[in-house]
């Protein structure tokens, strides 16, 4: 497989004081034709994070319009989602949609962690926190920190891959963050299954963000990953038959840094989807995405 890079589509100017900077973990949801709204994480000037949107016109890779204040906003002291919000993607439970989410919350004394909370989607645009709790938090079998869900419905069920911190730390100083997954049959309550993408110290240890495409050669995931000797995210590719079992398949990807630009030190947090027989891929670069986000397109044959 070989992406070709189409381009740095946006980066915030700045003028919105919630969505001052960054434009992380693109999220795109087609509206009519070949426009796509894009939700993103942007950054205040207190660096927490907040949910926004803008239009795009996916062929003459046009933003056509630009939300001028965020459509879900962190929350306060004392919330799972007082320092930030950190989107998914969107599914569907029947007439209505929802879209999962990382919330961060960084301690006065303590390590900054996750928890994953849900918002109700209302015509596309507007986001309202249901529960007001986090919908899935730490248990016995993810005791530190989770992050990043991806939801599909497939095989009449509910399938979740999300991320769950194992260690802090681990002989190279790298995180040990590794991507699980669950299954659900009415999306509420979750079965979990444990380690799905296998992690391995020194060569892929840190996961996040994954993105997840069933087609007639299985499933297809792609995510970011750092390897843990000091080399900024990358995002890579796995298979599988299943859903369940998969093999990781870096070499693969078709897609890696730039020599110079946006993105030219990582790319990370990508978001995969399908529109007019073409596969489309959203992006961030440099800085977590402080650079904006790019797209690009698989390559045929």
């Amino acid at each position: 497989m070989r992406w070709k890079k189409l381009g740095n589509i946006f980066c915030p100017s700045g003028n919105v004081p919630l969505l001052h900077s960054h434009a992380a973990n693109p999220l795109a949801v087609h509206l009519d034709k070949n426009i796509f709204r894009i939700f993103y994480s942007g950054r205040d000037t207190s660096n927490k994070s907040s949910v926004g949107f803008l239009d795009l016109d996916i062929l003459q890779l046009k933003v056509i319009y630009q939300c001028d204040s965020s459509v879900f906003t962190h929350g306060t002291e004392n919330t799972f989602y007082s320092h930030g919000v950190s989107i998914g993607n969107m599914y569907q439970v029947g007439q209505e949609s929802y879209i999962l989410f990382m919330g961060w919350q960084v301690p006065k004394s303590g390590h900054w962690r996750g928890d994953i909370g849900r918002l109700k989607v209302l015509n596309n645009k507007d986001l309202a926190l249901i529960p007001e709790a986090p919908f899935l938090g730490v248990d016995e079998e993810d005791a530190i920190s989770l992050s990043y869900p991806w939801v599909m419905y497939h095989d009449e069920k509910y399938k979740m891959w999300y991320g769950s911190t194992v260690s802090w730390t681990s002989e190279n100083g790298e995180m040990i963050h590794a991507i699980k997954y669950a299954t659900s049959d009415d999306a509420v309550h979750w079965q979990k299954h444990g380690t799905a993408i296998p992690f391995s110290i020194g060569v892929a240890q840190a996961f996040s963000r994954p993105t997840v495409v069933i087609d007639s050669k299985g499933y297809h995931m792609w995510y970011s990953y750092r390897s843990g000797h000091g080399t900024p995210y990358r995002i890579g590719y796995a298979h599988s038959a299943d859903g369940i079992n998969w093999t990781r398949k870096h070499n693969e990807v078709g897609i890696d840094v730039s020599d110079n630009g946006w993105d030219s030190e990582m790319i990370c947090y990508p978001f995969v989807f399908d529109y007019s027989r073409n596969r489309y891929m959203l992006y961030n670069g440099n800085g977590y995405g402080k650079t904006g986000f790019g797209i690009a397109i698989l390559e045929h044959g």
